[in-house]
């Protein structure tokens, strides 16, 4: 076969270690995890599940911050490196499309995807329930806020990093009032972010193991690459003892992405080391953004981590892809077009 490529830009400062001698696996964890630690910011108890993009000459970030009233709002971050981050102790703070204050009463969860020259904000938000927000914004100075995009009950909004057939693509779960017993993912296209239609089913929960078997979420934003998209998304299970969340690899059709190519049966990382297994909600690994060079093909995954860190893992896109073709395992109608 030949060599998988990242379709997109080159990275040259992008976060990296090299995988450590004897790991098995694909991923490997960066060693002097996490990243960012408990109460990092005055008024801050913990920050988790976050997004991170390159902007200019560094890298900017998206936190899910828990006040020390424990509700959760979204702070601006800044790093050189990707791994060392300045963090606002203050708010993101929202308008609406006449620039008055148009502020969520909650916000987490958020995913930080560029469309061509404009970088959109997506996180879970109230909306008479659990829905998505959306926001966007050019220069992290002033953030505007679109409507909600869909009726509640919605979670893990993902938007792809272009446009097909000229139409915004966005993935989400949609959900009941509870802890989700849908639990599959589902793709909806716009003309202008306002007005969602043309949904299609993308994958199931389920398949032979159990790691994600009650439900699943997209993560961060598929990356475009020469086999298809590879999305990261979690997987959930149920014990004894509460859930279990895992991260997964699949790669979508390049130009149907309702379609599943491959999918891998196996997790790519699940809680393992004491940062994800203990904390405000143990068991973690809940992914939410990357970050890639297209010229060497490594890839950093930022995830939170037990709802109180953020870790971040490595990989190659030979390396993923590879493994997700080798443990491909069908589920359900993925490898359908999504439309019954």
């Amino acid at each position: 076969m030949d060599t998988i490529k990242i379709i997109g830009d080159a990275l040259h400062h992008i976060p990296w270690q090299d995988k450590p001698q004897g790991h098995e696996g694909p991923v490997w964890r960066y060693s002097d995890n996490p990243v960012i630690q408990r109460n990092p910011v005055k008024g801050i108890s913990r920050i988790f599940n976050s997004a991170v993009a390159p902007f200019e000459d560094k890298f900017v970030g998206i936190f899910r911050a828990e006040t020390i009233n424990g509700k959760p709002h979204l702070h601006l971050g800044w790093s050189m490196d990707g791994l060392n981050w300045d963090i606002d102790e203050h708010r993101i703070e929202f308008v609406d499309q006449e620039h008055k204050p148009y502020q969520p009463r909650y916000a987490y969860d958020p995913r930080l995807v560029r469309v061509e020259d404009t970088f959109y904000i997506i996180w879970c938000t109230d909306f008479f329930g659990a829905s998505i927000g959306l926001a966007k914004t050019d220069d992290f100075k002033t953030f505007t806020r679109f409507e909600n995009p869909f009726l509640p009950f919605n979670r893990n909004g993902v938007l792809f990093p272009k446009k097909m057939n000229q139409n915004f693509m966005m993935l989400s779960r949609p959900s009941d009032s509870g802890h989700t017993p849908f639990g599959d993912i589902f793709i909806s296209e716009s003309p202008d972010l306002v007005y969602w239609g043309n949904h299609k089913h993308v994958m199931s929960k389920g398949g032979e193991g159990w790691w994600q078997s009650l439900k699943i979420g997209g993560g961060p934003a598929p990356i475009e690459t020469s086999e298809g998209w590879l999305m990261f998304y979690h997987g959930v299970t149920q014990t004894c003892n509460g859930y279990v969340y895992s991260m997964g690899g699949v790669i979508l059709d390049k130009d149907e992405p309702s379609k599943v190519k491959y999918r891998s049966k196996h997790y790519i990382l699940t809680p393992e080391t004491w940062y994800e297994e203990r904390g405000f909600v143990s068991n973690v690994i809940f992914p939410c953004a990357t970050l890639q060079d297209a010229r060497t093909g490594r890839i950093a995954i930022y995830y939170g981590a037990a709802d109180t860190y953020v870790g971040v893992a490595f990989t190659k896109v030979d390396d993923i892809v590879q493994y997700i073709m080798d443990n491909h395992e069908a589920v359900g109608e993925d490898q359908a077009l999504g439309r019954i």
